[in-house]
């Protein structure tokens, strides 16, 4: 059973600009069941757009210490995913025909089972009880590959609003996110800190995993947020880098990074950007054993902490080391130093980009009526 304490989903037509001030969501917990579920809804939904285009936002996971149960959505990257009504795919059935963007896209299987988007796709229409009309699905990647800004999460997310919509929105968010959640399982491990805040937006924490308990915390208006977010040229895929973590951990050690998960919290609740810097910048578990296999990412580190970076961290599994500033010029500056200390210690060649925080989530952008 799924219980969620919030009003049904509802999404935005425009993407908004990043200095347009969005109002903190209420607080929020669901509890999600996780196993796939037969239809929702008590009668098969009549499509009520002829074609829909979602988009979803980047996403960094864990910010330090929160390994698997934080993260937060950043603005003005991502991926998007247009939805068409087909006649000429089977009914019940979706069919992904161009992924174009990344230039590594093409490495991406057309095969709906075996597509990030594709999967959450098929979990949407079967939550919905879809049987009658065929889907054609296009993506647009805007994330790399193994980026570590939740490049799976974020065509997933926008996959399953996409398919959501088209029916008319009866999903709320806690099948939305269990549909993403079935798509990151099978294509980079069974972990909700990209997805859930690809889908809601703001940051997220995931309190438990069985059952599904999510709660967002809400980032006080008012206060600025950049993310500077350097991403080399390699590639770091999820499943390789949670494979280098240790099946153990000291006592030690999981004491200070609770401690540091819980100051964390405290200061995105209270705005305090020197706090969260801190906080994020003190993993003793995974960032130690991860940071070896990016090259340069220790460099990287001091280089932003030296630019006046209140902190910095790996961003997911990496390679992308993410910062946190107050200030947009400040932030330009600190990925500066962070892209060439990527190129002198790590001999990568790095692209820097300063964005806010995203409060919103997936949405549609543009729609078709029937």
């Amino acid at each position: 059973m799924a219980i969620c304490h919030q009003s049904p989903f509802k999404l935005f037509t425009t993407i908004p600009s990043s200095s347009s001030s969005s109002k903190p969501k209420p607080l929020l917990r669901c509890n999600l069941s996780l196993p796939s579920r037969p239809s929702l809804t008590s009668t098969e939904p009549e499509p009520v757009y002829t074609s829909v285009k979602a988009f979803a936002p980047a996403t960094v996971a864990n910010l330090g210490p929160g390994f698997d149960f934080l993260g937060c959505a950043v603005d003005g990257l991502g991926d998007f995913v247009s939805l068409t009504l087909d006649p000429q795919v089977s009914p019940g059935e979706i069919s992904i025909s161009e992924i174009s963007g990344d230039h590594n896209s093409k490495k991406l299987s057309k095969n709906p089972l075996w597509n990030c988007a594709g999967i959450a796709a098929i979990e949407v229409m079967k939550m919905l009880g879809v049987r009658s009309v065929g889907l054609s699905l296009t993506l647009e990647k805007g994330l790399p590959l193994g980026s570590g800004l939740g490049s799976s999460a974020a065509s997933a997310a926008a996959a399953a609003v996409a398919v959501n919509e088209i029916f008319g929105g009866k999903l709320g968010i806690d099948e939305l996110v269990i549909a993403g959640l079935k798509s990151e399982e099978k294509v980079s491990g069974y972990h909700a800190d990209n997805i859930a805040p690809a889908i809601m937006g703001g940051f997220v924490l995931i309190r438990s995993y069985d059952p599904l308990d999510l709660i967002p915390l809400i980032f006080p208006d008012g206060k600025e947020l950049f993310f500077v977010l350097a991403t080399p040229e390699f590639e770091a895929p999820t499943k390789k880098m949670r494979a280098a973590l240790p099946a153990e951990v000291g006592m030690a050690h999981h004491v200070w990074n609770s401690s540091q998960a819980g100051a964390l919290v405290a200061a995105v609740l209270q705005g305090d950007l020197p706090g969260l810097g801190r906080a994020l910048s003190s993993d003793k578990i995974v960032e130690p054993r991860r940071a070896p296999l990016i090259p340069g990412m220790d460099a990287v580190k001091k280089a932003a902490i030296e630019a006046r970076a209140f902190g910095c961290t790996i961003s997911g599994a990496g390679p992308t080391a993410v910062a946190v500033t107050d200030d947009l010029e400040r932030g330009k500056a600190i990925g500066e130093r962070m892209v060439a200390a990527f190129l002198k210690e790590g001999k990568l060649k790095a692209a820097a980009s300063v964005s806010r925080l995203d409060r919103v989530g997936a949405r549609l952008v543009s729609t078709i009526p029937r």
